[in-house]
């Protein structure tokens, strides 16, 4: 999982630091603990794979938002956020060409890989006891 969640990010136009493999992969496991937790599984479901690789880059983003700026100001977030789709789901951010500053769009984009398909949880949960 953590090589696709490395691929999702460099997909946003984020260059690699020193250092990031370490938040990365806390972030990584930080995501496969709250949805086993959530489902009450022993690990994460297939059908949950890319959603997990999508929050664990909202929390990757988070963390670099919060502790280290710098590094992701060279993210692409005009195509990024504008628009997204899936499927026959089309999600768009900007309500006007230019209305929302970097740091908007940086916020709907981590909002938005952070809580996407979390409805889909259910469909793996399993009672306890």
């Amino acid at each position: 999982m953590l090589e696709r969640v490395k691929e999702r990010l460099q997909s946003f136009g984020y260059i690699f630091q020193p250092g990031d493999e370490t938040i990365l992969s806390f972030c990584v496991e930080k995501v496969r603990n709250t949805i086993k937790n959530d489902c009450n599984v022993p690990d994460i479901p297939d059908g949950l794979v890319y959603i997990a690789v999508d929050m664990a880059v909202a929390e990757f983003l988070r963390a670099k938002k919060t502790f280290a700026p710098e590094d992701i100001a060279g993210l692409d977030l005009t195509a990024a956020v504008k628009q997204l789709q899936m499927g026959d789901t089309s999600t768009t951010f900007a309500s006007g060409d230019g209305s929302l500053t970097d740091e908007q769009r940086l916020d709907n984009i981590i909002n938005y890989l952070s809580t996407y398909g979390r409805d889909e949880f259910s469909c793996y949960r399993r009672l306890r006891w």
